[in-house]
């Protein structure tokens, strides 16, 4: 991957188009805590490394962020790289599900079509998933899915809570169908919005024998309602991994932007990413304050 980065960056900078000189790189997000987060973690780190920028964190949803990126209203903000093959109409591709395959796959594609760099991306995802109290995974000696299988095909006391969207629009299916096993109608919960933070809580508290939630991978409640997420072990779930993306001409401006966000993103994995999550979602600190704290402790800046 490190090398098809180095490629893909080189190939952008020795474009021969050229474009007006670019006082500051425009930095984004979505709206989620997490996109606002690490997007504020790039801004920083960039601003300690003397490149300029200008804050635009929390744009809006994902198609709205994407159009200021490709009209060159924003330079530079987080997306997910399973969210490549909503935008190149090839959501049933297989590369999507594995992380180094998806991102070669949509960098190449972005690039192509749009001269979009993807930068570095980080080794977690934020896709759909199943998390267990973490006694019950302890005592039924619950790591992955399969383990799951196993235990829901045993006649494991299995009460997950969940959104209508995940049990009926095909997620919780094609995860039955992967991994071969059933829940019945009366071992799941269908709370009314579907949050994960709902389904979180229900887990948390045991609510009508909650011990299953169905979660993002890197939701920040996870952590405080001691739960574990279930690792996807046949890649059943798209990945969705966090990946800083640039326009071309702003990367041709500041081409050192990306090895200085390089280290930042291989730092953060699911764990981390979950604590930090934690603290937005759950304590309710400020993205920009956690985000800047992280930078000091892991000596990213001074």
């Amino acid at each position: 991957m490190a090398q098809f980065l180095k490629s893909l960056c080189a190939a952008a900078l020795l474009a021969l188009s050229a474009s007006p000189s670019l006082a500051a790189v425009v930095v984004s997000s979505k709206l989620s805590s997490e996109s606002a987060m690490i997007g504020e973690m790039i801004r920083l780190l960039l601003e300690a490394h003397g490149v300029p920028t200008v804050d635009r964190m929390t744009l809006g949803a994902t198609p709205v962020v994407r159009k200021a990126l490709l009209a060159g209203e924003i330079d530079l903000y987080v997306e997910y790289t399973g969210n490549a093959g909503l935008f190149f109409n090839d959501p049933g591709n297989p590369a999507w599900k594995d992380l180094r395959k998806g991102y070669e796959l949509g960098a190449r594609l972005d690039y192509a079509a749009n001269h979009i760099v993807w930068l570095t991306p980080a080794d977690a995802s934020n896709a759909w998933a199943l998390a267990v109290r973490r006694d019950v995974a302890a005592a039924q000696h619950l790591v992955t899915l399969s383990d799951f299988a196993r235990w829901v095909s045993g006649g494991g006391a299995v009460m997950l809570a969940c959104s209508a969207e995940f049990a009926n629009a095909g997620t919780l299916r094609s995860l039955e169908r992967t991994y071969g096993f059933t829940l019945s109608s009366d071992q799941m919960i269908v709370l009314a919005g579907g949050e994960t933070s709902a389904t979180i809580t229900a887990a948390a508290a045991r609510t009508n024998g909650i011990n299953t939630a169905m979660v993002y991978g890197t939701d920040g409640g996870i952590v405080a309602a001691n739960l574990v997420v279930l690792e996807d072990d046949r890649h059943d779930q798209p990945v969705y991994a966090p990946v800083p993306t640039m326009r071309e001409a702003a990367l041709r401006e500041y081409p050192q932007v990306a090895s200085i966000v390089q280290p930042l993103m291989q730092s953060l994995t699911r764990e981390k990413l979950q604590r930090l999550n934690a603290r937005v979602q759950v304590n309710g600190e400020a993205a920009e304050a956690v985000a800047q704290d992280y930078l000091h402790a892991a000596g990213f800046i001074r």
